[in-house]
C-alpha cells in the first residue's frame, strides 16, 4: 500500500516517535523510507543587514545539527530492521522543503511528528506540520508528541 514513505525530522522527541512509527509501516508494506531534515538557509530574511556576518556561522551550526540528527536517525532505522535514505535540503520554510522533498522523491505517505503546541505558544512558533497538512494531497500521519498517531487524511478530505 505505501511504498514511499517520507520522514521529516528535526532531532526532536517527536520525530523520533515519527521515525518509529514510519519504521513499522515500512516493515509492515516493504516499503522503502527517506528521511529529511529541512534548514531554512535565510531565517532572519526582513530583520536588517545587521544579522548578515552571522550566516556562515549559522549555516555551520544548522548542518551540524542535521548531520546529528541523521546519524540518529540512521541508527534508528537500522535498528528496526529498515534500510533508510536520509537527505539534508535547504528551503525557505520547512514546510516547503518537506513538500518538495515529497514530491521530488515519489512519497505516497509522509509521516511526521507534532509537538501538539497550542494557543499563543503555537502562534508565536508556527506549526510545520500544520503547514504540510493544509498543502499536500499525499495522506499523512501525524506522531504527536505523547506519542499517539493520528492518521491525516489529504487535504480538502472530510473538511
Amino acid at each position: 500500500m505505501f511504498q514511499k514513505i517520507l520522514v521529516p525530522i528535526d532531532g526532536s522527541r517527536t520525530s523520533l516517535a515519527a521515525i518509529d512509527q514510519a519504521a513499522a509501516i515500512a516493515k509492515a508494506f516493504g516499503g522503502s523510507v527517506t528521511a529529511v531534515y529541512v534548514i531554512d538557509p535565510y531565517p532572519f530574511t526582513g530583520v536588517g543587514a545587521d544579522f548578515a556576518y552571522g550566516q556562515d556561522q549559522y549555516l555551520g551550526a544548522a548542518t551540524a545539527e542535521a548531520n546529528a540528527a541523521m546519524e540518529d536517525a540512521k541508527q534508528r532505522f537500522t535498528d528496526a530492521g529498515v534500510q533508510a535514505e536520509t537527505r539534508v535540503v535547504e528551503a525557505h520554510a520547512t514546510w516547503r522543503g518537506v513538500l518538495e522533498a515529497a514530491e521530488s522523491t515519489g512519497a505516497d505517505l509522509i509521516v511526521m511528528g507534532s509537538h501538539g503546541r497550542r494557543g499563543l505558544e503555537k502562534l508565536v512558533l508556527g506549526s510545520v506540520t500544520q503547514s504540510v497538512l493544509a498543502r499536500t494531497k499525499i495522506t499523512t500521519v501525524v506522531v504527536r508528541a505523547d506519542g499517539r498517531t493520528e492518521p491525516a487524511a489529504p487535504a480538502g478530505v472530510g473538511s
